[in-house]
């Protein structure tokens, strides 16, 4: 009897001690549980990393690019000098099946204030992208005008477009710039600091613009007609009663 009990109880605990030493860890059930038990185990590690699809986090990729881009556009045209003048911003508005539509045309003129001007126009849905799409047209059609002194006019002029009519004079140093509205800022912008101007015959800033830009492409240079003409800018100021010495000193002071 005493053997028999010695002997069930060695079994006992034999195979309590292998039950200890092979003891395997849980499994889950449910593949939630599953996660549940890899978060704990590995805690921060075991979060998969965002953005690394091609689906996943689209704003965090392309977007982060698309704005590096804006950054460094932005930084060249800053660097560049040119001067960028918004002159009217129009918002419009588009009926649809759904209700209204809204969208911005924006108007922007550009110059380098040494004698180059440009104007552009831009829509979009909004007032951000409709500036940038102007500016970048302006810059693409800038021109150049021939400054007297660097400072206004060789000449008056006449230029029209549509309905708008404008008047462009030269005027002396200390003038300023008499001039209203979006021809102010196509001066400011081209460089011009003594002129005076007057429109008739339309307030549209579009055809104001165009009218201006009509004026400045007449404007020409006695330097640029005595190239034309094969003679001497002294020959052309000569003409007018002056004499050989003054002429000779105005034709030295013209620059473009």
């Amino acid at each position: 009897m005493m053997a028999d009990e010695n002997k069930n109880e060695e079994t006992v605990t034999a195979e309590t001690q292998n039950a200890v030493t092979n003891e395997q860890p849980a499994v889950a059930d449910t593949p939630s549980e599953a996660a549940d038990n890899q978060s704990a185990a590995q805690g921060d590690e075991g979060q998969p990393r965002q953005g690394r699809g091609r689906g996943g986090n689209r704003e965090g990729g392309r977007g982060r690019g698309r704005g590096r881009r804006d950054d460094r556009r932005q930084r060249e045209e800053e660097d560049d000098g040119i001067i960028e003048k918004l002159v009217h911003i129009n918002r419009v508005s588009k009926t649809v099946k759904g209700g209204k539509r809204f969208g911005f045309a924006a108007l922007v003129v550009v110059g380098d204030g040494q004698g180059r001007v440009g104007f552009g126009k831009g829509k979009a849905r909004e007032v951000p992208e409709a500036i940038s799409k102007a500016t970048a047209a302006a810059r693409k059609k800038m021109i150049r005008v021939a400054l007297k002194e660097g400072r206004t006019l060789h000449h008056d002029g006449k230029g029209h477009f549509g309905a708008g009519k404008v008047t462009v004079r030269t005027a002396p140093a200390g003038t300023g710039i008499i001039a209203g509205g979006p021809m102010r800022a196509v001066f400011e912008s081209l460089g011009v600091a003594d002129v005076v101007t007057k429109s008739v015959g339309t307030s549209n800033p579009y055809n104001m613009i165009r009218a201006t830009f009509d004026a400045l492409q007449d404007q020409t240079s006695p330097k640029s007609v005595a190239q034309r003409r094969g003679k001497k800018v002294a020959d052309l100021l000569g003409r007018g009663g002056a004499s050989e010495a003054e002429a000779e000193a105005d034709a030295a002071a013209i620059a473009e």
